[in-house]
């Protein structure tokens, strides 16, 4: 007998392109995809101090700290409503219509405060906020790539974004010795990404039969009840990026653009732990939906410890090697003088230890859908923050910026692990529908 050979179907073909990948096998590729990115992001900061001057690294700090706020609440989230919506309630085309409209007008809100810096600063700022609204466009795709469980297709966009920003930011701050050019060069780069990778990946996942999902759609009932289902959680990474960046606005009026540089540099250094957390978090957070809307205490919480265990590990040793090898570390980083600075990362990483299990519960709360108690932790947090560096920074300095960050993040792990308790014993057996779970918190 002759065998015949196979026809894979289209439709065949689009399902096998949507198979959900193995958790281990997403978490490889979201912890690869996120190294890199994150290397590359941090090799921008020692591109910059090498290069030029604390002062450039600052005013480079300064344009993120600005942006990055704006930017987050005005995403909403979106791509962890998206990538937990685990019964597609919304369609693609819904999240990426809210997703332009309102980086529209945070891209409005950052030429408003821009305008009130003068010189380089101005237009750092300027186009450090069009980069992040290209990653903003990207990061919808991102959330359909994770829905699908399809980690990988986000790592390879990472991959390639990372040393591409890295790159077209160092040559043009070498050739410039402006850190605004750094910053136009980086716009480029993630837009190039966005339209020759993102967005064809995405019209290959959502296949022949939804293509037309592939364009944006502005239908207001439905945009109005997406923005009210994710403005809790926009507001809550609105919150959480203030958070961090609040001990950067009082070292910037108190000290000024250099002392930033260093505190920026310096924390920069968390960003290993960081990544990590991010990629078991982005990882897990599909799994912990599925497990929490069928009713699944016991994988659900099984998981969850796995994740604060593995959180706790990170900042442990953090701490372990800055006290070990801090000096050399920054030293060899970044130049000499940035090794005065090393109780500073010691105090930096104690309060990463705290943000990485925060994170690991905030995951796990965005996955129970448990949206509108969030912001309510994090008002709390800033405003700690914000008061500790009121008090601390104006007499210690960096010293004290990461003490302030420190407590902010220990009152995060302590509210937001009260919640998860509290969530968990309302957890019946069988299904739970995110939305009643919602209705009950709002009550």
């Amino acid at each position: 007998m002759i065998s015949q050979p196979i026809q894979m179907s289209a439709s065949t073909a689009e399902h096998a392109s949507s198979q959900p990948l193995p958790l281990r096998v997403n978490f490889a590729w979201t912890l690869a995809g996120n190294v890199v990115y994150a290397a590359c992001q941090w090799g921008m900061i020692v591109a910059i101090a090498k290069s030029g001057s604390p002062e450039m690294v600052g005013q480079f700090a300064l344009g993120l700290a600005i942006t990055a706020p704006i930017i987050l609440f005005a995403g909403l989230a979106l791509r962890a409503v998206q990538a937990t919506d685990a019964r597609q309630v919304y369609q693609f085309s819904d999240y990426l219509g809210l997703r332009l409209l309102t980086t529209f007008l945070a891209l409005v809100v950052i030429a408003g405060v821009a305008w009130g810096y003068n010189g380089e600063s101005r237009w750092t700022i300027l186009l450090i906020g069009l980069a992040k609204a290209f990653e903003a466009i990207s990061d919808i795709f991102y959330g359909l790539f994770q829905q699908q469980e399809q980690m990988d297709r986000i790592a390879k966009s990472m991959l390639i974004k990372g040393p591409l920003s890295l790159i077209a930011l160092t040559v043009a701050v070498l050739l410039t010795y402006r850190v605004w050019a750094g910053a136009a060069a980086l716009a480029i780069a993630w837009l190039a990404v966005l339209m020759l990778y993102d967005i064809p990946n995405g019209a290959r996942i959502l296949g022949v039969s939804r293509r037309a999902e592939l364009g944006p759609k502005w239908h207001l009932p439905t945009l109005l009840r997406l923005t009210r289902l994710s403005f809790p959680l926009g507001l809550t990474m609105m919150l959480i990026s203030l958070n961090t960046n609040i001990p950067r606005y009082f070292i910037e009026h108190y000290w000024g653009q250099q002392e930033l540089g260093f505190f920026a540099a310096v924390a920069y250094l968390m960003v290993a732990g960081t990544t990590v957390v991010n990629a078991l978090g982005q990882s897990a957070s599909p799994r912990l939906a599925k497990y929490y809307a069928s009713g699944n205490k016991q994988q659900f919480s099984y998981l969850l410890v796995k994740l604060i265990g593995m959180g706790l590990a990170l900042g442990v040793t953090g701490i372990l090697v800055s006290l070990v090898a801090g000096q050399e570390i920054l030293t060899l980083v970044y130049r000499p003088e940035y090794a005065q600075f090393n109780h500073v990362l010691v105090w930096v990483m104690a309060a990463a230890a705290l943000s990485y299990i925060a994170s690991f519960l905030g995951y796990t709360m965005t996955a129970a859908h448990y949206f509108a108690i969030q912001p309510a932790i994090f008002s709390f947090v800033v405003l700690a923050n914000g008061l500790f560096c009121v008090i601390l920074v104006p007499s210690f300095g960096l010293l004290g910026a990461a003490w302030a960050l420190g407590i902010a993040n220990g009152l995060q792990v302590l509210l937001s692990l009260i919640y998860v308790f509290v969530a968990l014993y309302r957890l019946p057996k069988g299904e739970v529908r995110p939305e009643i779970v919602l209705y009950e918190l709002e009550r």
